[in-house]
């Protein structure tokens, strides 16, 4: 089961940390996105063992993906924030053992509930 928290109105420019919490142990956990009227978006990755992390090119820099094992969650830093950020933000989780890197939504296999990032000009 995963939760995500965190989101909220912010001006561009500022700053937001969302936090997923995911019950269960050794699970990858991604982020993706999806603005009004577009396809959900991958955003950011990281795995369970190694802390290896994937990053969408237009957030690099940004946002960063980190996570505490011993709180099972993962967190999603995001700096310097764009209106184009504007979305909501899912979390979802994937065996680590079965994951590669993969930025492909198909790939996870549990997801949270949204929350949502408004970023005001």
């Amino acid at each position: 089961q995963l939760q995500a928290s965190g989101g909220g109105l912010v001006q561009a420019g500022g700053s937001l940390r969302l936090s997923c919490a995911a019950s269960g142990l050794s699970y990858a956990v991604g982020w993706f996105r999806q603005a009004p009227g577009k396809e959900r978006e991958f955003v950011a990755s990281i795995t369970w063992r190694a802390g290896r992390t994937y990053y969408l090119d237009s957030v690099k820099g940004r946002f960063t993906i980190s996570r505490d094992n011993t709180k099972n969650t993962a967190y999603l830093q995001m700096n310097s924030l764009k209106p184009e950020d504007t979305a909501v933000y899912y979390c979802a989780a994937v065996r680590d053992s079965y994951y590669r890197g993969s930025r492909d939504q198909r790939d996870f296999g549990f997801w949270g509930q949204g929350t949502l990032v408004t970023v005001s000009s």
